[in-house]
């Protein structure tokens, strides 16, 4: 089943046995109809949403609004509290000069968002599936490169969780921070965390009622999160002028360490790893006949118009919060915060120690701050929002951690057990962080997970570049030169700027002992992310690294395995 595509080498000149290609990356039949993809265990589409038939060739409304939905669940981890908090540290540390680097991390963003749309569509399954087929774990003997083929697709798994788990913390914790925002004190943060998690088991079990009202619930979030900041934006009147010149100028006039470093951290909020696992996925619930190459075709389109709207607007309720921290609290001190809480009688005036320090926020102390300056409604429109980020945001992170450990270990467990298995994988963590660190000392661990977050990149960018740019995968729907070349200097980019973000952190922590921990950690790291480049670069064309054509041969195992999906 292989289509002629210009740029892959790894189909061409691949030996054959018995008539069966020996190439690692062997070919992925799609299902002969939506119906074949049915299977009981699957998470999130017990049911698929029907793409009405339209007469005319052109663009329609109609087909538009069947494909929306899985664009926007996938915006929301662009409005996680790890974003938002990233978001108002950028206007309160660099005011709106950083507005250009969210604007070209939404873009970049975007062109991710793409690939991994277009590998569900075309494939029929998500990038975790593919891994788990493409990626060896077993060998024939042991001589035959056992450790290298043994480990890869686990360690994946294993980063790609650890990804999770970061982001599920910063949602968690940022649902608990509303909550005691809300309570003005009186729910405790681990009080917090255990009433997130009830109500997400609770949410998680709406698409019982159809797949259609989940999403709907979905879009209801993104729209209090609008109201909520653009509430704020409204009331506070950011300078328009400003606003423009700081997001279409890139350039960050009179910046220090401190603005780069901020603005290292806004690429890596926006950009996160799994968000690329769940949109491969959430495509899938739309019913698409892969044996036409037209209805995939139309699909690519609409669900690219569809993201392009959804991340639209989650750029748009980011612009709200860094504007919002630009105009307002850019430079203040805080003995000013201090004395404008007292005035206003707003409490934890605690937090802003009486000394011309350069005011320091995160998701707790900007709804303090909004409350001293602007009243507190401006307090708790701000913790309504931040509660449906944190909601909407632990949702998805846990259908992601779903998709990755179904994709990953073939798992055939009920749909309880698989939500409760990922669920309190994230949360013990989580809890115990609740229960033993206080509600207005959380940002330390909010920087160690954007670092951990960032580490994580890698595992999700490498992978997606290569699948869709192989024909054997992708058929005629490969990545072209010009996808490829430009890929892989987007996610060279992001992950040296992330990897600049890890280096920053860790020279901060000033321990020897961290120092040779981290870089024996880092040797290891770049191992794995180095074999993972170098598959990646064979399958954009760069055959002289293929030695000996160990990669375009595979075991004997893995072929019969492969056999077994495809049946």
């Amino acid at each position: 089943m292989k289509a002629e595509h210009d740029g892959d080498l790894l189909e061409e000149d691949s030996p054959q046995e018995n008539g069966v290609h020996t190439n690692q990356y062997s070919s992925i039949s799609p299902p002969a109809s939506p119906v074949a993809e049915d299977n009981p265990f699957s998470t999130y589409f017990e049911e698929k949403v029907h793409i009405p038939e339209t007469d005319s060739q052109a663009f329609s409304f109609r087909k538009l609004w069947a494909f929306t939905g899985p664009g926007f669940l996938m915006s929301i981890a662009y409005l996680d509290p790890g974003n938002i908090e990233s978001d108002l540290q950028s206007g309160a540390k660099a005011g709106f000069k950083l507005l250009w680097v969210l604007l070209v991390s939404t873009i970049i963003g975007l062109l991710l968002q793409r690939l991994a749309a277009r590998l569900g569509v075309v494939t029929g399954m998500h990038l975790a599936e593919i891994c788990n087929r493409q990626y060896p774990t077993v060998s024939t003997s042991f001589s035959h490169n056992f450790l290298l083929l043994l480990v890869p697709r686990i360690i994946l798994w294993l980063m790609v969780e650890l990804a999770i788990i970061g982001s599920d913390m910063q949602e968690v914790i940022g649902c608990a921070i509303a909550l005691n925002l809300l309570s003005v004190g009186r729910i405790p943060l681990w009080a917090g965390v255990l009433i997130t998690i009830t109500d997400t088991f609770v949410f998680l079990f709406l698409d019982k009622y159809g797949l259609r009202k989940l999403e709907a619930f979905f879009g209801f979030l993104i729209t209090v999160m609008a109201l909520s900041f653009g509430y704020e934006y409204v009331l506070v009147k950011p300078d328009q002028g400003e606003l423009l010149k700081g997001m279409f100028v890139p350039y960050c006039a009179g910046c220090g360490p401190v603005q780069l470093e901020q603005a290292v951290g806004v690429v890596g909020a926006v950009i996160m790893p799994h968000n690329i696992y769940l949109h491969s996925a959430l495509v899938k619930s739309r019913e698409v006949d892969r044996k036409n190459k037209k209805e995939i075709k139309e699909a690519n389109k609409y669900f690219f118009i569809e993201s392009s709207i959804a991340l639209f607007i989650s750029f748009l309720i980011n612009v709200f919060v860094v504007a919002v921290f630009a105009q307002a609290f850019y430079n203040k001190s805080n003995m000013e915060v201090n004395a404008e809480c007292n005035v206003t009688g707003i409490p934890h005036t605690d937090l802003f120690p009486l000394n011309n320090d350069t005011l320091e926020v995160d998701i707790y102390k900007g709804g303090v701050v909004l409350g001293c300056f602007f009243g507190p409604a401006a307090l708790y429109i701000w913790a309504i929002g931040i509660l449906a980020a944190g909601q909407s945001s632990t949702m998805t992170g846990t259908y992601s951690g779903q998709f990755v450990m179904e994709g990953f270990l073939n798992l055939r467990w009920s749909r309880f057990a698989r939500v409760l298995l990922t669920r309190s994988i994230a949360i013990t963590p989580t809890l115990l962080v609740a229960i033993f660190q206080d509600v207005q000392h959380l940002t330390g661990m909010n920087d160690f997970l954007n670092v951990l977050q960032s580490m994580q990149l890698p595992f999700a960018l490498i992978p997606i570049l290569t699948f869709t740019s192989l024909t054997s995968i992708m058929n005629d729907f490969a990545n072209g030169l010009v996808w490829k070349i430009s890929g892989g200097i987007v996610i060279l980019v992001v992950c040296a700027i992330n990897m600049y973000f890890v280096v920053v952190y860790v020279t901060s922590l000033n321990s020897v002992l961290l120092y040779v921990f981290a870089a024996l950690l880092s040797i290891a790291y770049l191992c794995f992310v180095g074999y993972l480049a170098w598959h990646c670069l064979i399958a954009l064309g760069v055959s002289c690294l293929d030695f000996g054509g160990r990669v375009r041969n595979q075991p004997a195992v893995f072929i019969e395995e492969q056999s077994e999906y495809d049946s």
